[in-house]
């Protein structure tokens, strides 16, 4: 299989996408300050699946793992943050935050699925 046909991937990925877009009209300020920590947090979360998927071992895998649910928890501050500073609204959390709670979800299924095939 390839990386781009693993589902957490792309769901990790599209997000990401919607996160830069966002804030991508921000003002400059809001941008060097918030925006740039929330941009680097998300696409932290596909590029350490990427990068545990391209290790030989499964514990090598399932490590990058862990450190892409932490950036997702990081991004999850973020954009708490984002919205009690009036950067983005209470509709558009709430539509993200969703998005983070089901992919979240799905990263702990492929944890349990690597510790699976490790054993």
């Amino acid at each position: 299989m390839k990386l781009e046909e693993l589902r957490i991937y792309n769901q990790a990925d599209e997000l990401s996408d919607e996160i830069w877009e966002l804030v991508d009209n921000w003002t400059h300020f809001q941008k060097e300050t918030i925006g740039k920590q929330l941009v680097k947090s998300a696409d932290s979360i596909s590029a350490n699946i990427a990068e545990g998927y391209g290790r030989y071992f499964y514990k090598e895998n399932r490590n990058f793992c862990y450190y892409s649910r932490g950036s997702l928890l990081e991004t999850k501050n973020w954009l708490a943050k984002s919205v009690r500073r009036k950067l983005i609204s209470a509709e558009q959390h709430a539509a993200l935050d969703s998005k983070l709670e089901e992919l979240h979800k799905s990263l702990n299924a492929y944890i349990n699925a690597i510790n699976k095939q490790s054993s």
